[in-house]
């Protein structure tokens, strides 16, 4: 029996070091270095030029100044090239009336989609699926989520995660589920049976000794 040899796309690994790149965009070249200092979204999409794509493109200007607001930088990735993006921005700016306001990467090579695993098995060979990678102001690879070709991304969803991992790393706390800017925060639960012991008269609004929430 034959064996098929299928290449294994890398995959880059939570809290290490976001695969270095640079690359050829809208704004002209743009390197990780470039982004140290800030936050950034870099995100994929599969092509130029497809309805899902542009509402996703849409939903995202429609939302950077709130990214900026978080200090966090956007950018864009398909294996389209220069021309095609510059050309698929001026149409949406000419059909639907919104600029987009950040960089795309020309990535006809597919080094950039390779590096973060942005190609799938299953997927057409030249297209990236929906992958959205949050980068810290240290270069570090602080999220992923991956959506299907056929399904677009909830922007403001990305939006919040980048405000609940910012608020972990300042406060040293986590967020629960639909956690929004505002809300209660969970404390991290005890590491020892003293600081359980303790854990239910230091404050919080306990329901047990290792589920405790407070505001900020």
């Amino acid at each position: 029996m034959s064996e098929v040899n299928q290449v294994v796309p890398s995959m880059p690994r939570l809290n290490e070091p976001a695969p270095d790149f640079e690359a050829r965009t809208t704004h002209g070249v743009k390197k990780l270095a470039d982004y140290r200092g800030k936050w950034l979204v870099l995100f994929s999409h599969p092509a130029d030029f497809t309805p899902v794509c542009t509402t996703e493109f849409m939903a995202f200007a429609k939302h950077h100044p709130e990214f900026q607001k978080l200090n966090c930088e956007l950018l864009g990735l398909s294996i389209d090239s220069y021309y095609a993006h510059v050309a698929w921005v001026r149409n949406i700016k000419e059909k639907f009336g919104i600029d987009i306001p950040f960089p795309i990467i020309e990535d006809l090579s597919m080094k950039v989609a390779r590096a973060y695993g942005m190609i799938h098995p299953g997927a057409a060979d030249t297209s990236a699926v929906r992958a959205t990678f949050v980068i810290d102001d240290k270069g570090v690879l602080r999220a992923m989520i991956y959506y299907p070709m056929t399904n677009g991304r909830s922007i403001p969803e990305i939006l919040r995660l980048v405000a609940a991992l910012q608020t972990s790393d300042k406060y040293k706390v986590a967020t629960p589920e639909g956690w929004q800017p505002g809300d209660k925060v969970i404390v991290p639960p005890p590491q020892d049976v003293a600081a359980a012991e303790a854990r239910l008269g230091e404050g919080y609004e306990c329901t047990d000794w290792y589920f405790c929430k407070k505001s900020l």
